[in-house]
Parts: C-alpha cells; structure tokens; sequence
C-alpha cells in the first residue's frame, strides 16, 4: 500500500520505518527542512535500537522516502497518519493546534476524485477525531471523499521497534466499512489481533492504559515506602503480588517514579479530559502525588545520610528517563541532578545516551560536569546515585567502584543491585523498599 506519515518525530519515524520494513511505500512528511536533510542523508534523529538499520535498508529499497510536502505525501497515498506533537499546556490539557493545523492543510490538498483515510496516530484526547473531520470537511474546498480513523500507537521507548513490528494489540476506531477495511489491510502483514471499535473508545483507550500502567508504578512506589518502615522488601512483595495472573509482575518495580514524554502528559491529559466532561478522575491526582513524593522521599533519604549536600561530589549514573533510549524529556534523574545542583552539590554525570540531548536542550546546569564512562564519574565521589538502569551499570567492576569512590555510599534509585551483594562488597547502600540484608537469602523455591 501507498502510506503517508505526517511528522517524523519518535512515533512517525518508527511507524514509517515499520511499515515500509512489511512491504508499504512511506512517504514520511516533516516540516523541518533540516530533519528531512538529514534523514535523507541517512542520519537518524533519535536513538532506538534497531531503528537506524531498518531506515537505511527500506531508503535503499526506495520503499522510505522523506519530504516537507504534505501534498507529495496525501496525492501519492492512500491512507494519511498524522502523527504530529500534542504537547501538554499549563493546566494538563492537550494542545492540539498542531493537529488542526495538519488537518486544514490536508483538507486544503485533498482532490475531488481521491478517496483517502485519515488516521489519528498521535494521542489526543478523546472526541478529537470528531473534531479533526468537521475541520477537514470545513477546507475541503473540492469536496473530496475521506474517512477519519483512531489507530493510537502503543510503542515504548527502547523497544518500540519490536513493539510495533509485533504489537500486543491493534486498536482501529472508526464508523465507516471502506476506511476499516483499508485499516485491515495496512496491518494484514502484523500478526496481532485487531480490535474494531467506534472512535471514541479508541481514542480513550490510549490514555487508560497508560493512566492504568502509571498507577500501577505509583503504587508499588507507596508498598515501597511501607517496606522502609517496617523492613520488608519490596521486591518480594511484588514478586508475591505479580504471580497472581490477574495482577502481573510487569510495571511493579519501585523506583524514583515514572517520567518520560509519554505518562506524565497523558495523565494530565485524562485527568483534565476527565475534568471537561464532568467526571473528575480523583485517583489519577493521587497517582501523580505520589509519584512527585517519590522523588522528595529519595532526596530526603539522601539528606539524612550525607547530613549536608553542598560541596558534597557526587556522581550520577543516568540522565534519560528508562534506558535504551536518549530521550530526556520528563526525567526523573534530570530533576534530581538539578535538585542537588540548587542544594550546592558537586555533581559528575554520566549516560550512555543522553547526555548530547540533556546539553542540546539545556536541560541540566551547565555547572554539571559530564564526563566519558560510569568509572570516571566515581573518581573522588562521595556519594553515587543511579538513576536510570542502564545494563551497562549493572556490569561494572563494584571492587573498582569502591576503590575509586571517597565513600562507597550508593543510592540505587532504580533498585538496580541486590543489597546483600553489595554489602558484602563493603558498601553503604540504600535501595527503594530494600530490606538492608547482610547476607544473601534464599531465593523461592
């Protein structure tokens, strides 16, 4: 089939990717001039495992091509994927200007004897895709035939090429048996199952599932906190609550809470969706509490071991939200290196990816050092946090680590190591939930 994919960002580029990897003709459509220079030179914008080899190999079909013409893109297409930005405003609700503008401009293009679908990729709240129709049908100035369609993406950063080449599920909204069918068809070659249901579901799916994933990282975070007061370990506890089948052990990890582009926003999102429609989703707003003590819990921890934080040096281990991936947007671990920054820290940073992009877009003080590996980070620290769990951490030479550290205190913020491990090693570490053991346990038989 002849797709076309409105915006190149994470999502589009992915999609495009994929799509063109089963067999479709992409027309992948930015309005930067330079991205579409640079992807047509071969130079991939973001990191994702996987991704930079499946562009090249799908240009050099011919079956991926680039342009900052949504004209080339809708003329030569059958089916059109906006995939622009929907970056959250002040008050949690969606801004969705860039896709109104996408769809005036489709609408402007369209031709009287064309028939094409229109597809919401990008998350936006639900009843955009009403919207997005009454806009097109408003500049369709040659009364051009089209459908509108909700196919929101469920794609996690680090592995959203896998995820989209072998999705759990494919959720197609839309009211209308000629744009379905098209839909089917776009995605005959993904052996997934289809769930067909009107556009509003489909929209609102999107924003509960991840809203559900968050709550279930908030509450693990909340077990974690009563692990600490009472000395249990909050990784059995979730290994007791993820083997029950209903429940699952996937997203029950305790940590310094969730970030990202991705649940921060959406969260907001339904909360204000919620909010408009006059059902207030109070549990979400606990949600997000929660997730902001994480954080303050972790700090104060901190606090009370060093005493003080300024002149202190310390390192830290990871700046992108989750590993595999350079996106620093909403990072946690970025908060906190500023947090300790503004308490007068001395703070040595390392990341395997994310530290172009945390200077790019001036994220982080420049007052921070960045440096070239985990061990050089260490060197003189009195303190090391980790803060994303990355593999690379996780391999390293702990007898070198506490050789090269002032003191070997670690504040594992991602869990990490097990602490019986490392108090053999002759650490002081502090874990999340941890129970602090001095010997390793028996594992379950």
């Amino acid at each position: 089939m002849n797709l076309c994919i409105i915006g190149s960002g994470y999502v589009g580029l992915v999609s495009g990717a994929c799509f063109a990897e089963v067999g479709h003709n992409v027309i992948c459509v930015d309005n930067d001039q330079r991205k579409v220079d640079a992807l047509q030179a071969g130079k991939i914008p973001i990191y994702e495992p996987g991704l930079e080899e499946i562009v090249h190999r799908n240009v050099a079909a011919k079956r991926l091509h680039f342009t900052n013409s949504i004209e080339t893109g809708v003329d030569g297409s059958e089916v059109i994927f906006i995939a622009v930005p929907t970056p959250p405003q002040p008050d949690g609700s969606v801004d969705l200007s860039y896709i109104e503008k996408v769809a005036r401009e489709i609408a402007g293009v369209l031709k009287k004897n064309q028939y094409r679908v229109i597809v919401d990729k990008s998350t936006v709240p639900v009843k955009t895709g009403e919207k997005v129709t009454e806009t097109i049908k408003r500049y369709n100035r040659h009364g051009a035939d089209f459908d509108v369609v909700s196919n929101p993406e469920f794609l996690r950063e680090g592995c959203a090429v896998a995820d989209l080449m072998a999705p759990d599920r494919i959720v197609i909204g839309g009211n209308s048996d000629r744009a379905l069918a098209l839909m089917k068809k776009v995605y005959e070659p993904f052996n997934a199952p289809i769930l067909v249901t009107d556009i509003n579901s489909a929209e609102l799916i999107k924003h509960a599932a991840n809203s559900f994933l968050a709550l279930k990282i908030s509450y693990i975070n909340a077990v974690s906190a009563i692990c600490e007061a009472s000395g249990a370990d909050v990784e059995k506890v979730a290994d007791g609550i993820g083997m029950d089948r209903r429940i699952g052990r996937n997203f029950l990890n305790a940590g310094l809470g969730y970030g990202g582009s991705c649940f921060p926003k959406d969260i907001a999102a339904f909360i204000a969706i919620s909010d408009e429609l006059g059902v207030p989703f109070t549990l979400l707003k606990e949600v997000q509490r929660i997730n902001r003590d994480q954080k303050e819990r972790f700090l104060k921890s901190m606090r009370d071991a060093l005493w003080v934080l300024r002149d202190k040096k310390i390192a830290v281990w990871g700046l992108t939200f989750k590993p595999d991936t350079d996106d620093v947007r909403c990072s946690v671990a970025i908060d906190i290196v500023n947090d300790l920054v503004k308490e007068g820290s001395s703070v040595t940073a390392y990341d395997p990816k994310g530290m172009e992009k945390a200077r790019e877009f001036k994220l982080i003080s420049d007052s921070v050092k960045l440096v070239n590996s985990p061990l050089e980070a260490i060197d003189g620290a009195e303190a090391l946090i980790i803060a994303t769990e990355w593999k690379e951490f996780a391999n390293v030479d702990l007898d070198e680590v506490k050789s090269r550290m002032a003191t070997p205190l670690i504040f594992d913020g991602r869990n990490l190591f097990d602490p019986a491990t490392m108090h053999e090693f002759g650490f002081i570490y502090k874990g999340i939930g941890r129970r602090q053991t001095t010997k390793a346990e028996p594992a379950l038989a």
